[in-house]
């Protein structure tokens, strides 16, 4: 989710009248390769942290200033999870101004775009999740999901719209977008450095540590949701598209793991629901609230959270119940009338009419557990009331492997005067 620069993107030569390729439209050469790379986020994501893990290997690292990159980090991760993500993407929550210029500016210090840019990317992944307009398809793999998709260019034709007229008119959102530039370099590397250098004298600890390599993973974890959210865990609330929850994915992203209940209730100011589910980010929203900073917090009702999650229990069911062997459906079998089915049963076979369907039980006498002298005596018969408790109210498990048996169904029903002198007899 980092910044793409806009750049006029190099096109395949054409011939007059024909229309010009666009460099993703081309196969990747020797000769063309670095014209499909988005050199900006590559820097930004690649380049400079690489550079920086490089540089760990000639720089202490002291207490103080690993203390203080963990304590950044959170301030940063915290930027995007609780300010791009979840205030300006998706409007779960109100701020005030200070709280969105400190989370404008932490978010600013994680290095993943302004924003604007970050949000109307975001609410293109919800509007077209798993399709061809998702800027982060994990369709199209889990690595292109993670971070493929912001050092390839990516052509514009595919670009999902949404609608971001709320974000061009909030001035912190604008303010920021305008000077992104500025901000990153201060707020991910010349802030923390400056803080360990003046406060310990570690200046360059604090930029490799707490500056370079703190962004490093925060891009890293966050950029998880889009690859990792997708491809681990549970889908409780809709299995329709990739979206998952997973308690691993939760830690590493301050809580936005649970991916799936947020792709099914996005505008909800909690991913999890939970009392015990990690989310940091959720517990923050409410501890600003309690201050004063935050209002508003929206949630959806806990009805509606529910249907969603008892839907997707019955889907479940539904697909496991459809691998087993339930026998003939009642709309398949052959309707036969009482004296066929009374014939049938003299000419020696094992027939019994139970609640208007016939059951050929010739493989179960023997293995009846109530001995094969009952179950021999409903042959020919109607024994819907010995089965239902005139002699032996049967459990669930018979019923269900009655079902295997079904041979046919009697045309009414079955024999009135017959069915009521068993009835009569279970009374």
């Amino acid at each position: 989710l980092v910044i793409s620069t806009s750049q006029p993107a190099r096109m395949a030569e054409a011939k007059p009248g024909e229309q010009k390729l666009h460099i993703t439209e081309q196969a990747i050469t020797l000769g063309n390769w670095h014209q499909h790379v988005n050199w900006v986020n590559t820097t930004l994501i690649l380049i400079v942290p690489l550079g920086g893990c490089f540089a760990a290997f000639y720089t202490e690292l002291r207490a103080a200033t690993a203390a203080w990159a963990v304590l950044y980090y959170f301030w940063t991760a915290l930027g995007i999870t609780g300010g791009y993500h979840r205030l300006w993407a998706h409007r779960s929550y109100e701020a005030c101004l200070p709280l969105r210029i400190f989370l404008a500016c932490g978010g600013a210090g994680a290095v993943q775009g302004s924003i604007r840019w970050w949000s109307s990317k975001h609410r293109a992944h919800h509007r077209w999740t798993d399709t061809a307009k998702d800027p982060y398809s994990v369709m199209k793999g889990a690595w292109y999901a993670h971070f493929m998709w912001m050092v390839l260019k990516q052509n514009p034709k595919n670009n999902g719209r949404t609608d971001i007229s709320d974000l061009n008119e909030d001035p912190v959102v604008v303010w920021q977008h305008r000077n992104y530039g500025y901000l990153i370099l201060t707020f991910g590397m010349l802030f923390p450095m400056i803080v360990a250098g003046l406060g310990w004298g570690d200046w360059k600890g604090g930029l490799i540590y707490a500056g370079i390599l703190r962004f490093l993973f925060v891009q890293q974890a966050t950029f998880c949701v889009n690859s990792l959210a997708h491809w681990l865990g549970e889908q409780p609330f809709d299995d329709r598209n990739s979206p998952r929850d997973h308690v691993i994915t939760a830690l590493v992203t301050l809580g936005e793991g649970y991916h799936n209940f947020h792709h099914e209730f996005p505008s909800d100011y909690r991913n999890a629901i939970e009392w015990w589910q990690y989310d940091p980010t959720k517990w923050s929203i409410w501890v600003w609230k309690q201050l004063g900073l935050a209002t508003n917090l929206k949630q959806f009702r806990a009805n509606e959270i529910e249907k969603g999650r008892v839907q997707q229990l019955q889907k479940k069911v539904d697909q496991e119940r459809a691998k087993l062997d339930w026998g003939v459906p009642l709309q398949q079998l052959p309707v036969v009338d009482w004296d066929d089915y009374l014939a049938e049963a003299q000419s020696g076979k094992a027939l019994v009419a139970i609640a208007g369907v016939v059951h050929d039980v010739t493989e179960f006498i023997k293995e009846h557990p109530g001995g094969k002298s009952l179950i021999a005596s409903a042959i020919g018969k109607d024994a819907t009331a010995l089965f239902n408790g005139g002699v032996y109210m049967h459990s669930n498990a018979a019923h269900n492997l009655l079902s295997s048996m079904r041979v046919g169904v009697i045309r009414g029903g079955g024999e009135v005067e017959i069915w009521r002198h068993y009835n009569k007899e279970a009374n």
